[in-house]
């Protein structure tokens, strides 16, 4: 499979909006329900977490994810025990918050620590208690589709989900419950849309499956996470609280706050609800503003997870510049400008992907409107990266991502921050965000704000700029019409 650029795009987007979801909800866990108008902020989490930090919720997703990145397969015996040796070093580490359930099978499987001794202790907590319906093995699945993307994949996803889910959680709804949510991904990575209940056929049990199909329809039904609130540690009411969450929501800004909106374990559900809205709507699409706050355990930022999603597509391969893995994504070809000062606000460098090697002293940041790799942007030095691609068609939603750049730009600014912001030749996407930060920040007039930059036959910033038509007909329609 060789997936188009929105595909990626919404691959990564699955992975940083489960981590962003959690992080969101963390402050507001086992809380009340808010209304309409609340508006989550990211503050410290009930475990202590600082403010954008993820929960237990991602960081036991982190486990998944870097077995799919390493080119594992999760339904193998190398793939299981790969999760499960994570998940121990993250109990060794930092296992704040972790969940009851999964407290108790992990103590229990000492000092074995295989998959036979977590299905074994799995499977006695369960018969002990006669339940294991928490939410723990849902909130953790997100990543789990990316390694299944493939045509084979969605038969094979199943076998995966219920495999990564009874070592912690036996009852049979947390199986039917991953299953239905990991399909969903899948399906809204590969097309963008979502099909519950397309999803619940995959349940081979004709009982469990009319069952499931009983409550997609009931959350269908409902108008708000809130319908939910009650009882949403129960991996059923967990998924069908994140699932209205999307159905009502006009894009991911508003599913994750309609989720956390539904209070009680506001984390989960919005890590659940984040990582499908992701997968639908894109990395793209969710704010920098955001992506820029989220960090955990493993000590990992939202540019370490868009690399782990991006090898897990990939079965842990690189492409052939070595992206995203490798220490440079730059291709000796691209056209060199050295970082020069934008026309309007001397505080904003513009330059070629070159550049970074030689970025002034002064800069403290990078947005990057082009790939880079792992060594390209200094030590010490902040990297925003924009999932924004230099062709037409091939943006989930081109005017929300430019005006997203030039937003961040000015968030920095603010900051009294000196910013390089750049593309692969300072020639296309690093003209029309510095033409839109321009019209829509400092107040210059539009035409003005693409003269200035024009270095071609004249004095202009950058001797390459030749913006793309679609670029400069989006930045027309934003400034025109105030796109948020």
């Amino acid at each position: 499979m060789h997936p188009t650029p929105q595909q990626l795009d919404r691959a990564v987007g699955a992975v940083v909006g489960s981590a962003i979801g959690d992080a969101l909800g963390a402050p507001y866990e086992f809380g009340p329900a808010h209304p309409d108008d609340f508006v989550a902020q990211f503050g410290p989490g009930m475990g202590g977490e600082a403010p954008g930090g993820w929960t237990d919720d991602t960081a036991m997703a982190m486990a998944i994810l870097d077995a799919l990145a390493a080119g594992l397969d999760i339904d193998t015996e190398a793939g299981m025990q790969h999760v499960i040796e994570r998940w121990y070093r993250w109990v060794d580490e930092d296992a704040r918050g972790i969940g009851i359930q999964t407290a108790q099978v992990l103590r229990a499987a000492e000092p074995g620590r295989t998959e036979r001794d977590l299905l074994a202790a799995s499977q006695s907590a369960h018969r002990r208690t006669g339940r294991s319906g928490g939410n723990g093995s849902l909130m953790r699945i997100g990543p789990l589709a990316l390694g299944y993307l493939d045509r084979d994949g969605e038969a094979a996803l199943p076998s995966a989900a219920e495999r990564v889910t009874r070592v912690t959680h036996w009852e049979p709804d947390n199986v039917a419950a991953t299953t239905i949510w990991s399909l969903l991904i899948r399906r809204a990575i590969l097309t963008g849309d979502v099909d519950a209940p397309g999803a619940v056929e995959a349940i081979d049990d004709a009982e469990l499956r009319a069952r499931w199909s009983g409550f997609i329809q009931e959350a269908r039904a409902a108008h708000h996470p809130r319908d939910f609130s009650d009882g949403n540690g129960w991996v059923v009411r967990a998924l069908q609280a994140a699932l209205i969450a999307l159905e009502g929501a006009a894009d991911f800004r508003d599913a994750i706050q309609r989720a956390v909106r539904g209070g009680e374990d506001t984390d989960t559900v919005a890590a659940i609800a984040g990582a499908l809205a992701g997968a639908k709507w894109g990395v793209s699409q969710i704010p920098l503003s955001w992506q820029r706050r989220i960090h955990g355990w493993p000590g990992w930022d939202a540019n370490d997870l868009a690399r782990h999603a991006l090898l897990a597509v990939g079965h842990g391969r690189s492409d052939r510049r070595g992206w995203p893995a490798g220490a440079s994504a730059a291709d000796p070809a691209f056209r060199r400008t050295p970082a020069v000062r934008h026309p309007h606000d001397a505080g904003l460098w513009l330059g070629s992907q070159s550049a970074l090697a030689a970025l002034p002293a002064s800069v403290s940041a990078v947005v990057s409107l082009s790939r880079v790799g792992t060594r390209e942007v200094p030590d010490g030095i902040e990297s925003i990266r924009v999932w924004l691609v230099d062709e037409p068609g091939q943006n989930a939603g081109v005017e929300r991502t430019l005006a997203d750049a030039a937003d961040m730009v000015a968030e920095l600014r603010r900051e009294g921050r000196e910013v390089f912001l750049h593309c692969a030749e300072a020639r296309s996407r690093t003209a029309a965000v510095a033409a839109l930060y321009a019209a829509r920040h400092l107040g210059i007039p539009l035409q003005v704000a693409w003269s200035a930059l024009d270095g071609r036959r004249g004095d202009g910033a950058l001797p390459d700029y030749d913006p793309a038509r679609f670029l400069v007909d989006a930045v027309t329609r934003i400034v025109a019409t105030g796109e948020d």
